[in-house]
């Protein structure tokens, strides 16, 4: 393809090309970071358009594995955390310190968790990507492949008279009292003057999607319960996720209507059945679909999950060659091990001693409503994103960030071990860019 091509010419000499040139292909780079390899490739789809040594972080300050994207861009960068040391280059993956950058690159892991880069190869890197650009950091190596399957979403051709969202019940960003169908989180009239499908034919008119599919957890399912119990007259309060004090009356409330325990969880299965039921719906969904644009979340929903005692994995799918005209794309996809610590599977759910499904099968698990579909494909273009996994939304995504998923190796979960508490620890305030109502 012509911007293979251009990349290419630009690992030559970057400084020859104009920004411009880069533009179109740079929302489909993919960076993959091994840490056993000490090694980085740059990916275009399933091509090699570069690749290079790095040094990861050392024992002690290990480099974090996972899904992360570059937040944030700066030539020239000092270090507030060791000694004002200068990161030239410098890439950020997370808002709480690690970024890519040039610095000394032995052939061992030698930083404080920060992945270092050549001299040259920084700048290249620099002046290849932007903001948004994947970065997957694993232990062995892993490679892009193409996939195809039926459950990947797939662009829709334009509709000018066709609204460009859909009336289903989403999460508030701000506090309302009501449960009715609403939007969330949208993009200002500045970013988006037409509120009609815009995109086009091929695909590289908007800013790519983030969506993440996850289980669902506490959070999603409070939200649910808050809205079905003040549909049925209780005053559960606001439908934010969570369990305050009226909605706790509220729970008790209905408990005694139905002759429920009192005690135990205060979410158990016997409540969720019954106050599903009462409210003329099926049983509680165990998934969830997140949707991200530009670092703001778009809108989330439920989706289905079959077989939800078996460990879904972690795999990641990213599209490129958005053809509307055909309504067709080219995904490929990764899959990064991730071992879950017993108490986790256990608040998840998972009983199988099965392993994770492979990516193929964990889109055949999936089941999305309709309408989402249509909507992403309306909406989606090059560099869209899908991430499915067994954990929900990571302490690293928050305000100004694409989804970050962490991944742990056997090994990590063997290592870890409760910290000792010698006397009650005050509860940390949580760090600015986590707050507010919405944010996930």
């Amino acid at each position: 393809m012509l911007h293979r091509f251009v990349f290419g010419l630009g690992l030559m000499s970057a400084a020859m090309l104009s920004h411009s040139a880069f533009a179109e292909a740079e929302r489909t780079l993919q960076i993959v970071i091994s840490k056993t390899a000490q090694s980085m490739t740059v990916y275009d789809g399933a091509t090699v358009v570069a690749t290079t040594r790095v040094s990861t972080g050392k024992s002690g300050h290990t480099t974090p594995s996972g899904i992360f994207s570059i937040l944030e861009k700066r030539k020239y960068h000092e270090s507030n955390i060791y000694s004002n040391a200068p990161m030239p280059f410098m890439q950020r993956l997370t808002w709480s310190g690690i970024a890519l950058h040039e610095g000394n690159v032995p052939n061992y892991p030698a930083s404080h968790g920060c992945v270092r880069l050549p001299p040259g190869f920084a700048k290249t890197l620099f002046d290849m990507t932007q903001r948004g650009v994947h970065v997957v950091v694993s232990d062995a190596p892993v490679e892009p492949l193409r996939i195809e399957h039926v459950n990947l979403f797939a662009p829709l051709k334009p509709l000018q008279t066709e609204p460009l969202l859909s009336d289903i019940d989403l999460r508030p960003t701000v506090k309302r009292k009501t449960s009715g169908p609403y939007e969330v989180a949208m993009n200002s009239a500045e970013e988006t003057p037409d509120m009609t499908i815009t995109s086009s034919i091929s695909g590289r008119g908007e800013a790519p999607l983030k969506i993440l599919i996850h289980r669902r957890g506490e959070r999603e399912i409070t939200h649910d319960v808050q809205v079905l119990l003040n549909d049925l007259g209780f005053d559960a309060g606001v439908a934010d996720g969570i369990a305050g004090s009226l909605t706790r009356s509220a729970i008790a409330g209905f408990k005694r209507w139905k002759e429920l325990p009192q005690n135990g969880p205060l979410l158990s299965s016997d409540f969720l059945t019954a106050l599903y039921r009462s409210s003329g719906k099926n049983e509680p969904p165990l998934g969830q679909i997140l949707v991200r644009q530009n670092f703001e979340p778009l809108f989330e929903a439920p989706v289905g999950l079959k077989n939800p005692e078996v460990p879904l994995g972690t795999h990641f799918f990213t599209a490129s060659d958005i053809d509307r005209s055909h309504e067709s794309a080219a995904w490929h996809t990764l899959t990064l091990p991730n071992v879950l610590t017993p108490a986790e599977t256990r608040r998840l759910g998972i009983t199988s001693d099965a392993k994770p499904s492979s990516a193929a099968a964990a889109l055949e698990r999936i089941d999305i409503p309709t309408d989402i579909r249509e909507r992403i494909g309306t909406m989606m273009s090059d560099g869209t994103s899908l991430t499915i996994t067994d954990q929900g939304l990571g302490l690293e995504t928050g305000k100004g960030t694409d989804f970050v998923t962490l991944t742990r190796s056997q090994l990590q979960v063997a290592d870890a071990k409760p910290a000792a508490v010698t006397k009650p620890q005050k509860p940390r305030r949580a760090s600015a860019y986590r707050n507010g109502v919405g944010l996930y």
